[in-house]
């Protein structure tokens, strides 16, 4: 795959954060600088960082492949996340505008929320498989031997929470008053992050909207995704926080405010002013 082509794995998500008001396109801040811009087009062409596919399908796992870098996998494999964009697509709309008649049949909502689940997790070991890999790199390895040890590192980690997230009641929480923030790194975990902790996970699919996971009394999968309409942001008043925490590369926003407000955390820091220069 070249670089014209490529296809960031979480372009599917950020449909909703689009601006289509005479311009189209994505308002986004750069980590590295706090840079601003606007991309325009709908293929998220800032989002260019090299994605490492390791599957966390029990299959994938118990075949141990190697980590992948890259926007293609073996040919022997199926990339991974592999997910039905158009179903996403569908999903993300229905969420963003609270119709959860128009999200698909169940089977079909259904099938979107694991995709989306599949993504938050993709994006969510990036940063541990990177510390993998510059740890492994040290040692007297081959690169296949460093593919290999880094995809355990992260199944060691995340085929556990995927099981786990697979047994959660999941809700669609629509109509946000407050807008939201996404990133590179959008699945917040708030077991982990919350202060203080509490017992749900999260994915924004919209400004206005969450995928909200909890955990399930129920012995089946069979669970029926929820729709509920919020009026105030609740638990997830610091939602955007978390984002901008847990941020990499970039941040997406609707407005350029958004980002302005939480550009000095990724500015670089004024030069010192130089004690011997003549005064102004």
């Amino acid at each position: 795959m070249t670089d014209h082509d490529h296809h960031h794995p979480l372009r599917p998500l950020l449909g909703n954060w689009l601006w289509e008001r005479g311009r189209i396109g994505l308002r986004w801040l750069r980590c590295a600088d706090g840079a601003l811009g606007f991309d325009e087009g709908r293929k998220a062409q800032f989002a260019d960082e090299p994605p490492i596919r390791v599957p966390l399908t029990a299959e994938a796992a118990a075949g141990a492949g190697p980590a992948t870098t890259g926007g293609a996998a073996p040919a022997a494999a199926a990339p991974w996340p592999a997910v039905h964009e158009s179903g996403i697509v569908r999903f993300l709309r229905a969420a963003q505008l609270g119709r959860a008649e128009d999200a698909g049949s169940p089977a079909e909502v259904a099938r979107a929320v694991h995709d989306c689940v599949d993504l938050g997790l993709w994006a969510a070991y990036q940063a541990e498989a990177l510390r993998s890999r510059a740890r492994w790199a040290l040692e007297p390895m081959f690169d296949d031997e460093i593919a290999a040890a880094v995809a355990e590192d992260v199944r060691r980690l995340y085929v556990p929470m995927r099981a786990q997230l697979a047994m959660y009641d999941w809700a669609v929480v629509h109509g946000l008053p407050g807008p939201l923030l996404t990133s590179d790194t959008p699945f917040v975990d708030w077991r982990v992050r919350g202060r203080p902790p509490m017992p749900f996970v999260s994915l924004p699919l919209g400004p206005y909207c969450l995928l909200v996971g909890s955990p399930s009394k129920r012995a089946s999968r069979a669970a029926t995704v929820v729709w509920q309409q919020a009026s105030a942001m609740g638990p997830f008043k610091d939602h955007n926080t978390h984002i901008v925490e847990g941020a990499r590369r970039w941040i997406v926003a609707t407005t350029d405010a958004q980002l302005l407000g939480v550009q000095p955390r990724f500015a670089p820091p004024e030069p010192p002013a130089d004690a011997d220069a003549a005064p102004g």
